[in-house]
């Protein structure tokens, strides 16, 4: 009943909605809902974290185009990479990278706004964390949405402009 509950509320708001949010929804902890996130997921639920809360992912690609970008810049650079991104209409999905060992590394950010890039960029300095291209030397690719592809074209050639944008 509660897991339900949990779903029709992350339908409801289609964004992200954090798990202390759901906890005082629900009456219950932040822990038990860590818990129930697990068990959904585990039935299948396709239940995303982000730095903004939890996410159901089919609210991902709902009739916007997406592209995965390939990027290398320094930690100095990813504020720039990220406004640059949302300043031109695009929604940042993720941030992939390639671990030798692990394969496959991918975080989700949903950031979509001035304020979600700012926001991330001071959860990380407070965290003291780095982020996931700091493992492959900066490189790293972003799943990208936009209205369009045009829109994509624009935030590619802005991203190349700036030297962030990796070539084949």
């Amino acid at each position: 009943m509660r897991r339900g509950e949990i779903i029709a509320l992350l339908r409801r708001e289609g964004g992200p909605v954090t798990g202390s949010e759901l906890a005082s929804r629900l009456g219950v902890s932040r822990q038990v809902v860590v818990q129930d996130i697990a068990l959904l997921r585990a039935g299948g639920e396709k239940v995303l974290s982000t730095p903004r809360g939890y996410v159901l992912a089919d609210s991902i690609v709902k009739g916007l185009a997406t592209r995965t970008i390939p990027c290398r810049h320094d930690q100095e650079g990813l504020v720039e990479e990220l406004h640059t991104i949302v300043g031109l209409g695009g929604r940042i999905v993720d941030v992939i990278v390639e671990h030798p060992i692990y394969g496959e590394l991918k975080g989700m950010l949903m950031i979509e706004t001035h304020q979600d890039v700012d926001e991330f960029y001071k959860a990380l300095v407070a965290s003291e964390a780095k982020p996931l291209s700091a493992l492959t030397e900066g490189l790293h690719l972003h799943t990208v949405q936009a209205a369009s592809h045009a829109a994509l074209d624009a935030i590619e050639q802005a991203l190349d402009k700036k030297g962030y944008l990796v070539r084949g």
